[in-house]
């Protein structure tokens, strides 16, 4: 029976005949005790609807908006610049080196974490979080006491052998690589623990080698985490700002990165420069989340399917 319209049912009398009979309205379901009401949903989702606008969504735009104040001329002419260019290159260059290597050592760590047991397995676990926890200032700061020329602990035999890393190409890709060290390991370390070891023995146990075993079972297992991981580390590879400010010495043209770039314009008062410049940075945020997202679609979409069939 309805809650909200009165039906009609029927009765059958003494004589034989058959009359209406009004049922009884019945009272309504009352909330369980995990339920919020309309009105505290509409709260929360206002609140968060309004902070994520306020301080991710509008801050966004305003760079956007800012760069193309006075048309796409002065954009084209902060991008071109022969420092802009050099800081652009340098950027992708950092990551293209920093990304792979830190995809390596996550998948390594992942695999021994989850895989195995051994003596120092939570210490390994602490200290690949240790990134998450040192101020990025901090980690430029130890990597020029350990490599400077001038004082570093090593600074004599790097003198004397010619190799520059401080101030330098090679330094930044280091305060690079600390920075995003966990973003790859921390991805796979869940999911490769969750799934466990069953099927990597189970093919073992069928005569496949330890090679063949990741490729064919553990890999095509934790791709879509991954990818994931491997996008984060991108993102933070090329928009990290403390490390490398303190290991490029800021040098124009050779060891500044975009963030770097950005903020010496921003300080020379060149403001269309620096906002164009830092528009070029958000658009690759904007298409690694892009990309992020649709990995995301793909992997719900084949779950589905799986579940399906």
């Amino acid at each position: 029976m309805s809650d909200v319209a009165t039906t009609l049912a029927t009765s059958t009398l003494a004589n034989g005949a058959v009359a209406p009979v009004r049922s009884v309205r019945t009272a309504p379901r009352p909330r369980g005790p995990t339920e919020d009401s309309p009105a505290a949903r509409a709260v929360a989702i206002a609140l968060a609807v309004g902070l994520l606008m306020l301080f991710l969504l509008l801050p966004l735009a305003a760079v956007f908006v800012e760069a193309l104040r006075k048309g796409f001329g002065p954009v084209i002419e902060a991008l071109s610049h022969p420092d802009a260019l050099s800081a652009v290159v340098l950027t992708l260059l950092v990551a293209a080196i920093a990304v792979p290597a830190n995809l390596v050592f996550g998948v390594a760590a992942a695999w021994a974490i989850a895989k195995f047991d051994f003596r120092g397995k939570t210490l390994l676990v602490s200290l690949i979080d240790l990134p998450f926890s040192v101020s990025p200032v901090v980690a430029g700061l130890a990597y020029v006491l350990l490599y400077s020329t001038t004082h570093g602990w090593f600074g004599g035999v790097l003198d004397a052998a010619g190799i520059d890393i401080i101030f330098a190409v090679p330094g930044i890709v280091l305060a690079t690589i600390f920075v995003t060290f966990p973003f790859v390991a921390r991805e796979l370390i869940p999911l490769m623990q969750e799934q466990g070891r069953t099927e990597e023995e189970a093919a073992l146990s069928l005569g496949a080698g330890g090679l063949r075993t990741f490729v064919t079972v553990t890999l095509p297992n934790v791709k879509w985490a991954l990818l994931y991981g491997v996008l984060l580390c991108n993102a933070r590879a090329m928009g990290e700002f403390g490390a490398v400010s303190v290991v490029s010495g800021h040098i124009r043209g050779l060891t500044n990165t975009m963030p770097l770039h950005i903020e010496i314009l921003y300080n020379e008062y060149q403001f269309a420069a620096a906002f164009a410049v830092a528009a070029v940075l958000a658009l690759l945020a904007l298409v690694t989340l892009a990309v992020k997202s649709f990995l995301e679609w793909r992997h719900a979409g084949e779950l589905a399917a799986t579940r399906r069939h």
